[in-house]
């Protein structure tokens, strides 16, 4: 296993400054093989969208994080996992696995392209996704809170 899965939660602390921003920062950049899904653009799209309706950002800095994602994207800073539809299958089994724990969708589809992607950190800022990728093996960097 080699490289690091980062989720939407860890990966908008890159875009949008927040407490584990600078943190994050130091890890990314320290970190030679970065994975998202195509699942991150759409989270991090409505993530942005949605600190912009909630008056935490502006329309320009939206704007501008969006922009910078994109050409990072394009730029080849991210392997970029398709999520095709073995990947729906393997997330329900994920979460018929772990019935302890209380895995959402899109995490659950995120710890299967993790997985797909033979990545063997999983880098969020979500506890949930850190409990559920650290029962399934995955060494975890974790950018969050201890609080859910």
């Amino acid at each position: 296993m080699s490289g690091c899965y980062l989720d939407t939660s860890a990966l908008a602390k890159w875009y949008v400054e927040e407490p584990g921003s600078e943190a994050f920062e130091a890890f990314v950049n320290a970190t030679p093989e970065r994975r998202i899904s195509r699942l991150v653009t759409v989270e991090l799209r409505s993530l942005l969208a949605r600190r912009r309706r909630a008056g935490e950002v502006d329309v320009d800095y939206e704007t501008n994080a969006w922009a910078t994602f994109t050409t990072h994207v394009a730029a080849g800073v991210f392997a970029v996992e398709p999520i095709p539809d073995a990947r729906f299958n393997e997330a329900r089994e994920l979460i018929d696995a772990l019935p302890d724990i209380p895995l959402r969708t899109l995490d659950a589809l995120h710890l299967a392209a993790a997985r797909a992607m033979d990545a063997g950190t999983v880098a969020t800022a979500d506890i949930v996704m850190r409990t559920a990728a650290e029962v399934l093996g995955l060494k975890v960097e974790f950018f969050g809170t201890e609080r859910r």
